[in-house]
């Protein structure tokens, strides 16, 4: 035990010391969060910019009311010129341009940008829609549309982004620490010299986990006391600490794939850019940036096999969506299988130095 604790103190210190570890396991990931929360903090549907060319009566007659529902989702400015009009739709400085002919409002899109082109149409059709049950004396429709999320509505992006951004985080913290302390104790001949020590491999293999687990609770720590800020205002749910077995395993895990790196590998730079190969497409394929929900079907089967998407998932589940301890075991029994499979994979090419 004495050896494990010197151990684990030792690595802790020179993890915690080396200023370049700390920022790409820490403060890098952090300011993903800090740049996504504000981004995202203020999630309103944005105005799309459009141009009105010359008198559109049902457009310039509208009361101010609607008028202003219309201002909530279109930019319209006001131009005289056609062909200047049309010029800036086709340089993309516009969505569209509007114009009247006769009973017709025209809407001029450019066809280099469809999706653009398709949400300025179905504005005006809806539009052009009420207009006509107005003229008709259709004050009050048999049927109305109100469109409501399926979670709280005082739920926000930010909880939904500090799970996934955490995950990435703990997945970065444990490949990139194991693959790189492992290649540079092999090549620094520390791996051959604990070989000879009385030290027992348990306590060398108990140490590494266990700062591996310290930096995870170090990493979870800041991003939700950060996301709890007023500033981004994270709302955790009544059993979010059911996240921290999930954390465990998923170090566990995300370690096993840093030794089979750093097994695999012969200098610091290959067991890097391993690493890098394996974290970094996992991170979007995961879900832990944005939500896969829009993706194709075969991706989202790749997103199943991917040990990151399951640690995410059940983050947010046990975070922000009010799911209970229950609802993580099957996500830690996947995790932890796959730290086993992984981990005598590792050991099977693991040698003790470069000779």
């Amino acid at each position: 035990m004495k050896s494990l604790i010197s151990l684990s103190a030792a690595m802790a210190r020179g993890f915690f010391r080396d200023r370049t570890a700390l920022f790409f396991t820490v403060l890098f990931p952090l300011m993903f969060l800090i740049i996504f929360g504000a981004l995202f903090k203020s999630p309103g549907a944005s105005r799309t910019d459009v141009v009105q060319i010359g008198s559109i009566t049902a457009l310039d007659n509208l009361p101010a009311d609607a008028k202003q529902q219309l201002a909530d989702v279109l930019s319209v400015t006001r131009e005289d010129d056609r062909a200047a009009a049309l010029e800036k739709v086709r340089k993309g400085d516009v969505a569209a341009a509007l114009e009247q002919q006769g009973d017709q409002i025209i809407v001029h899109f450019s066809a280099a940008d469809q999706v653009k082109a398709a949400t300025v149409q179905g504005i005006m059709q809806a539009f052009v829609q009420q207009s006509n049950l107005a003229a008709a004396g259709v004050t009050k429709p048999a049927l109305t549309l109100t469109s409501k999320p399926v979670e709280d509505e005082s739920l926000k992006a930010i909880q939904y982004m500090t799970p996934g951004l955490l995950g990435w985080a703990i997945a970065s913290g444990a490949t990139f620490g194991a693959a790189l302390t492992l290649v540079s104790w092999r090549q620094k001949k520390i791996l051959r010299r604990l070989r000879l020590s009385p030290v027992p491999l348990a306590s060398v293999i108990g140490a590494r986990v266990s700062v591996s687990v310290l930096l995870a609770l170090v990493q979870s720590a800041v991003f939700i006391g950060v996301a709890l800020l007023p500033t981004f205002g994270l709302q955790l749910s009544d059993q979010w600490y059911a996240f921290i077995p999930l954390m465990v395993v998923g170090t566990l895990a995300f370690l096993s794939i840093g030794l089979l790196a750093g097994a695999a590998a012969k200098t610091s730079e290959a067991a890097s850019a391993i690493a890098n190969l394996i974290v970094l497409p996992m991170a979007f394929l995961s879900g832990a940036f944005f939500p896969l929900d829009g993706a194709p079907e075969w991706l989202q089967q790749v997103s199943n096999l991917l040990p990151l998407k399951h640690l995410v998932s059940s983050m947010q589940d046990v975070m922000v969506r009010g799911e209970g301890f229950s609802a993580t075991l099957p996500t830690v029994g996947i995790l932890a299988a796959f730290s086993v499979v992984v981990s005598a994979i590792a050991a099977l090419l693991f040698k003790w130095d470069d000779a």
